[in-house]
């Protein structure tokens, strides 16, 4: 987990991408332009919530998220993604 000087504002939320997966369960290669993007992350910064959203993730949380979820983000030379709560499915 990384620190960042990004504070979300409201009920967003900054994740960190789980690194794609480079090789299957049986253990073939999968090229570059093959990987998915990753649906799962940890979470770096969270929003304050709003009034009428309590947020329910805090940091260091890995969570679940949609497959096109977000905003890609490039803060000092590392990816992150900001989303609002709301498209986070689940917390593991």
């Amino acid at each position: 987990m990384s620190t960042v000087n990004i504070k979300p504002l409201a009920d967003r939320v900054l994740v960190e991408p789980a690194a794609a997966e480079t090789t299957t369960a049986s253990g073939i290669i999968i090229p570059d332009n093959a990987k998915e993007k990753p649906q799962k992350g940890t979470v770096v910064a969270v929003g304050p919530g709003t009034k009428d959203v309590e947020m329910t993730v805090k940091i260091g949380d890995t969570v679940l998220y949609g497959k096109y979820a977000g905003t890609e983000l490039n803060v000092e030379g590392k990816d992150f993604l900001i989303m609002r709560e709301a498209d986070i499915f689940a917390i593991i």
